[in-house]
C-alpha cells in the first residue's frame, strides 16, 4: 500500500473487536511497540485451551466474559520498560477507521493503563499514517447495531 492510500488517523482512536464481543474499546497508537496489545483481566491455558477475559470494571466494555482460543501461541517479548516477559498471542478482527483487519494480539495485564488497547507498528506500517495533533477521528463503532 503507498503512503497515498493509507488512512490518516490520530493519537487516540476507538475500536470494535467483534470476536472479543467488545466495541468501543479506547485505542492508544503506539509506534514503539512491533504487536499490538490488549488488556486481559485472566488469562491461562486449561485443556488445550487459552482461558481469557478481556478488559477490567474500569472500562466500559467490559463484560466479565471468559472468551476461549483453541489457537494461540506464546512468545517473550520486551516490555516497555525493558524486561523480558512470556506472552500469550491471539488472532482477531478489528475494526478501526472504517477497515476490518485481521490481526495478531499480544495478551497483557495494563492494570491502570487508561487505554486498554495499544496498535502497533504490525498494522501502523500497513494501513495507516498518524497525525499526533489528532485524536479520535472516526465516530464510534457498534457490532450490536
Amino acid at each position: 500500500m503507498l503512503s497515498s492510500d493509507k488512512i490518516i488517523i490520530g493519537r487516540r482512536e476507538l475500536a470494535a473487536l467483534p470476536d472479543f464481543g467488545l466495541e468501543q474499546v479506547k485505542v492508544k497508537v503506539d509506534s514503539g511497540a512491533y504487536t499490538s496489545s490488549i488488556h486481559v483481566t485472566s488469562c491461562f491455558e486449561k485443556a488445550d485451551q487459552l482461558h481469557v477475559v478481556f478488559l477490567d470494571n474500569k472500562h466500559p466494555g467490559f463484560t466479565g466474559q471468559e472468551m476461549h482460543f483453541k489457537k494461540f501461541r506464546t512468545k517473550k517479548v520486551k516490555s516497555s520498560n525493558g524486561e523480558v516477559q512470556e506472552r500469550y498471542f491471539v488472532f482477531g478482527t478489528m475494526i478501526i477507521a472504517g477497515l476490518s483487519i485481521q490481526t495478531e494480539f499480544s495478551l497483557t495485564v495494563r492494570k491502570g493503563m487508561r487505554y486498554p488497547i495499544l496498535l502497533g507498528r504490525k498494522i501502523l506500517n500497513k494501513y495507516f499514517l498518524i497525525d499526533t495533533s489528532q485524536k479520535y477521528l472516526y465516530l464510534p463503532i457498534s457490532i450490536t447495531a
